[in-house]
């Protein structure tokens, strides 16, 4: 064989496994739970710290998976990320928003979790926060 059609075989091998290793990573979608963004709040500021929170609803209480499901939000460095879970058969917020409360206090109760990251990378997973 000539050497160009080795690099050539050698190429297309390459990009068929860089093709599959991008489609084969997992993501949310794979997690078991039933994952489904109810709320979603993300400061403007993109000069300083960014803030996301989110309102999750779930299926089940499967500890695990909501961590996993934090871990793969997006997260910026010195920036802030939180996660409420509520279960889907619970009344859950539709709207969350920045500061000490991130929705009202009547939905409290209904929080099986929260996930932190916060600004330094330090990940907090509390089960059900407000009891």
């Amino acid at each position: 064989m000539k050497l160009k059609h080795i690099l050539i075989l050698i190429s297309v091998v390459l990009i068929a496994w860089f093709i599959y290793d991008t489609i084969s990573i997992p993501g949310v979608d794979d997690l078991k739970g039933d994952f489904k963004e109810e709320a979603f709040y993300r400061n403007e500021n993109n000069t300083g710290p960014i803030i996301r929170i989110y309102a999750v609803s779930v299926n089940d209480t499967l500890w695990q998976e909501m961590q996993a499901y934090g871990e793969l939000m997006p997260h910026t460095k010195y920036g802030t990320t939180k996660i409420y879970y509520f279960l889907n058969t619970k009344p859950l917020p539709s709207e969350v928003y920045p500061g000490t409360e991130n929705f009202e206090a009547r939905f409290q109760e209904f929080a099986v979790a929260k996930y932190e990251k916060d600004a330094m990378g330090q990940v907090s997973f509390v089960r059900y926060p407000y009891r």
